[in-house]
């Protein structure tokens, strides 16, 4: 488990940090009351993050943060002092931010610096700036927010990562560039990502209202502009990638059967069209296999609604381990399933089908009151596609139909 080190002379705020740290994070919280004792720690452990009081007994000017900043910690400054120069003095070091402690709201306000710097390591930053001395201020900067990041002098450099790499969540980039400007960039980047896609911030010396407003029409989420404070810097930079991560957790919500995380049935049509086209026109094999759980109202009756679920969590499970990562399986609704087999031989789609329904008939759940329930599927696959998605799913659904009407517990397929 990765720790968090809190530097603070006052027992009773440091007690009360630790405790909300423990309590709503996953870390090991130690406590250090002096700069002797946050040495000894340091050549204990590692840190993912120190919280630093600059004003100690044995440290009164700030020597904490010097010394914690030459072991290559990341630190946040815990501070009641308000004087706006010291603070400013403060800031010029590398540290993460300057919090003032005024009461709980800064506590809560450093439990959620904690937890976004922790969703921070999940995003790559793409940092495009001619000027190689921005480009190391700003990867600096980021790099201490726990972003991955990667710089380049130019768009057209930007473009050939961005090409390579697929999952950078944001672009910051500079306006007047050799080769390809910060304008030219944005309306390239905007022709294959959208806004729910990626982020685009422009950095940039031209502090012309037209030029802001022109990037902001042309694709750009927000424009800082040079020179900037760390602070403002950092607050945007969070505050977009904030946005972003809604964005995708509100999409994924749509996107998503509530009760077993796979896909619905309004994203399989949504996402397979493009890929059915494409398979139809390059010839690529690919099987589409409707499922439904056989006497699935029984199920419900005899063991209650719960076990209902829990057969359709195990069937899902089942679904999702013994699939590819490039298949779609999602749930229709009720005790129905659809797959898409990508890239498939017949034979072979056939023999996975054939595992699905093995695994399932093989399996047991346990309802509430600890009764064992087992059951088994049906399975309708076509492997000779129609002119549509639709169709395609349509004969599938005829199969299973006739799978139902067959004695249940089988395959039929076209």
């Amino acid at each position: 488990m990765q720790r968090i080190l809190i530097v603070e002379d006052n027992k009773t705020l440091a007690k009360l940090i630790a405790k909300k740290i423990s309590s709503e994070l996953d870390f090991e919280v130690d406590v250090a009351y002096s700069l002797s004792e946050v040495k000894l720690f340091l050549s204990r452990y590692s840190y993912f993050l120190t919280l630093l009081d600059i004003n100690l007994p044995d440290a009164p000017n700030g020597e904490v943060v010097d010394y914690v900043l030459e072991k290559k910690n990341h630190a946040i400054v815990l501070s009641g002092n308000i004087d706006k120069d010291f603070r400013a003095k403060i800031l010029k070091k590398n540290i993460l931010d300057y919090v003032n402690k005024s009461g709980i709201n800064d506590v809560n306000y450093i439990i959620q610096m904690i937890k976004r710097v922790q969703k921070n390591q999940n995003h790559k930053i793409l940092v495009v700036d001619d000027s190689i001395v921005f480009r190391k201020q700003m990867q600096s900067m980021l790099e201490n927010m726990f972003f991955k990041v990667i710089t380049v002098a130019h768009g057209e450099e930007a473009l050939g990562i961005l090409s390579t790499t697929p999952d950078i969540s944001l672009v910051l980039t500079d306006y007047h560039m050799p080769v390809l400007n910060g304008l030219e960039l944005t309306h390239e980047i905007r022709k294959t990502y959208t806004k729910n896609d990626l982020t685009i911030i422009v950095v940039s010396s031209d502090d012309s209202e037209e030029t802001t407003a022109l990037f902001l029409k042309n694709g750009a989420n927000d424009y800082i502009k040079k020179p900037f404070s760390k602070e403002e810097f950092s607050c945007r930079i969070n505050n977009s990638i904030e946005a972003l991560e809604n964005i995708h957790a509100i999409t994924n919500h749509a996107n998503r059967d509530f009760l077993t995380g796979l896909y619905n049935r309004r994203y399989f049509f949504d996402n397979m069209r493009t890929y059915f086209k494409k398979a139809i026109d390059e010839n690529e094999n690919f099987a589409i296999a409707m499922i439904d759980i056989d006497h699935f109202k029984k199920i419900n009756d005899t063991y209650g609604h719960d076990a209902g679920d829990k057969a359709i969590n195990t069937l899902a499970d089942i679904l999702r381990a013994n699939t590819n990562q490039n298949d779609m399986v999602s749930r229709f609704g009720g005790g129905e399933f659809c797959i898409a087999i990508k890239n498939v031989s017949s034979q072979n789609a056939l023999k996975i089908v054939e595992r699905l329904r093995e695994k399932v008939q093989n399996s047991v759940t346990v309802s509430t009151k600890g009764e064992e329930v087992r059951f088994t599927i049906s399975i309708g696959v076509t492997l000779n596609h129609e002119d549509t998605l639709e169709e395609s799913v349509n004969q599938a659904d005829m199969m299973l139909y006739n799978a139902k009407q067959n004695g249940r517990n089988q395959i039929i397929h076209n």
